[in-house]
This record gives structure tokens, C-alpha cells and sequence, in this order.
């Protein structure tokens, strides 16, 4: 699986970090979301689900 952020969405709800923090950082300047590796280690990707589906967003993308 992978995934990506799109920054024209995100608007630095913190969502996905708090359901996946091991594959979402934040920004230290505006908040705002991305992916640490575009690849999903197999033991976070139930995690990445629970953070597309909480983006109000729907900044976030998998494939």
C-alpha cells in the first residue's frame, strides 16, 4: 500500500497523525500532514484505513 498527502487539502486537523503516527508527520510550522514514506509498513495499514476514512478533508490517498 501506499499513501499521500494532498497539501492543497490538508488543513492541519491532526486526524491522520493521532490514528497513524508511525506513517504521518506534521509540520511544525502550519500543522499541516505528510507522509513519512510513501510506502505502508503491513502492520500500519490498518491504521492508514482508520486515518483516510477520519480526514474531514479527504486529503489523503491510498493505493
Amino acid at each position: 500500500m501506499k499513501v499521500r498527502v494532498d497539501p492543497e487539502r490538508c488543513q492541519g486537523h491532526t486526524l491522520c497523525a493521532m490514528r497513524a503516527p508511525k506513517v504521518f508527520e506534521l509540520s511544525e510550522i502550519d500543522g499541516h500532514s505528510s507522509a513519512i514514506d510513501e510506502e505502508v509498513p503491513d502492520d500500519q495499514q490498518g491504521q492508514v484505513v482508520e486515518a483516510v476514512r477520519s480526514c474531514p478533508e479527504r486529503a489523503i490517498f491510498v493505493s
